[in-house]
Formats: structure tokens, C-alpha cells, sequence
């Protein structure tokens, strides 16, 4: 069974959500993270994708304070992201009661230094972003496109021990137009051992269901739950099927 993993996008310590990564497109949706995380514990998730938008900006770990709150007063396991740019930057989060860490640009930019990670926390704790744009890998906030094909990357880092992925297809994100599965069908059938985490365009349950159907994971729901296109009781019923 997919596992629902709800999206907390942080920025000075508000739970927001961006459209297609824009900062100047920003929606504050509560100003108490934690309530928001109490409320999909209770509806029986298990996850969290927390997001720290100010240290994705400043290129370092910002909200640290944040992920420490969630970690110690949930039960949730809390994949952390947004900025890790140092052995000290994971340090943190680690420290602070992130489960899990995602780097993204770093994997591109860096690929020494995330490999480092891969070799010093296990391929459990670290998690490979990989955001495209017509399957293209972007990097820097989506801001840059870059001309690697997300699957020779993919290949690449799967050859080196990576065994999980989050996925955005920034042309979907925020929009609520749906998921690609297609992109997700190509890379559930090009690389059946990686844990597969899709987001971006979830907006009603059928397109979790869809993916699902897919062997996928994970799926990332942001703006459909605090829109309420998706309800925590839909959420509640689906893993209580």
C-alpha cells in the first residue's frame, strides 16, 4: 500500500505552500506547524515531508527549531529537506529527529559530498531529490534546468547505493492538476527497487489510488489537504481499507 506522506513547507516558522516553487506565490495555510502535524497523526499517517523554505533560500539549515518540535511531540517519521548543503547541515537535522534527509541540487552540484552522506548515515537515512521539468533534472528552487535526463540520473545514483527517490515534476506542482504517471510508470518499471516517493499535482484521492496502482512508495499531498480537496478522513478511510 502507497504511503500518504503529507507535505509542511516552512518559512519563518509558518506552515506555507508555494505555486511551482515561487516564493513571491506564497499561501500561509497555519502558523502552528505542530497542530498541523497532530492532526494527520491522528488520521493515521506516519510520515511527514518537511520542508525548511528559508534554509532552501539561505543554503543552510534554518528551521531546525521546527523539526525538533514536530520530532519530539509526534510519533511521525519526519523526512527533512530544504537546504542541506554540509556534513554539519545533516548534524543538525539528524540531531533535531529527522528520520530521514533529502538532498536535491547538492546530488547534482556536489555529488562528492552527497555520496559522502550516502557512505557515512546508510542508504535508509538519505533520500535523493530528483526534480524535473520535461525530464529534466532542476535544481537551485527549480530555478535552474539543467540538460540531464532524470533517468541517466537516476541510473547513476541507484548504481551507487541510493535506494530512495522523491520525484517532482515541477510542471505540476502547486497546480492541482494531477500527477504525471507516466513519469512515475517509466520510473517504477526502469528501477523496480527504488522506493519511489511522487509528488507535485495531487489534488484528489483517485490520482493517490492512480499511482498506487503503479507500485509507487510514496506520494507527497500539499496543497490538496490544506485545500481540502482531500479530507483527513479520506485519508483515515484509505488506510483503514
Amino acid at each position: 500500500m502507497i504511503q500518504i506522506i503529507p507535505a509542511i513547507d516552512i518559512i519563518d516558522g509558518k506552515c506555507v505552500r508555494l505555486t511551482q516553487g515561487d516564493y513571491a506565490r506564497k499561501k500561509i495555510y497555519n502558523e502552528n506547524p505542530l497542530e498541523v502535524a497532530l492532526s494527520f497523526q491522528d488520521a493515521g499517517i506516519q510520515r511527514l515531508h518537511l520542508v525548511d523554505l528559508d534554509g532552501a533560500r539561505e543554503k543552510r539549515i534554518i528551521n531546525h527549531k521546527v523539526l525538533e518540535t514536530l520530532a519530539s511531540q509526534t510519533s511521525l517519521s519526519i523526512d527533512f529537506g530544504g537546504g542541506l548543503q554540509s556534513d554539519n547541515d545533516l548534524r543538525i537535522a539528524f540531531e533535531s529527529g529527522a528520520t530521514q534527509v533529502t538532498g536535491g541540487s547538492i546530488a547534482v552540484k556536489a555529488p562528492d559530498v552527497f555520496l559522502g552522506w550516502l557512505e557515512k548515515f546508510g542508504s535508509e537515512r538519505i533520500i535523493l531529490g530528483a526534480d524535473a521539468r520535461d525530464e529534466k533534472i532542476a535544481v537551485s528552487g527549480w530555478q535552474e534546468t539543467t540538460a540531464i535526463s532524470i533517468f541517466d540520473f537516476l541510473e547513476d545514483y541507484v548504481s551507487k547505493g541510493v535506494k530512495y527517490t522523491i520525484s517532482t515534476d515541477v510542471a505540476k506542482d502547486g497546480l492541482l492538476q494531477g500527477p504525471s504517471t507516466g513519469l512515475y510508470r517509466k520510473m517504477s518499471e526502469k528501477f523496480p527497487k527504488l522506493f519511489v516517493i511522487a509528488s507535485g499535482g495531487i489534488s484528489v484521492m483517485q490520482d493517490i489510488l492512480d499511482l498506487d496502482a503503479l507500485n509507487i512508495y510514496g506520494v507527497i499531498v500539499g496543497k490538496a489537504i490544506y485545500e481540502n480537496r482531500i479530507s483527513l478522513k479520506e485519508i483515515e478511510q484509505f488506510y483503514a481499507d
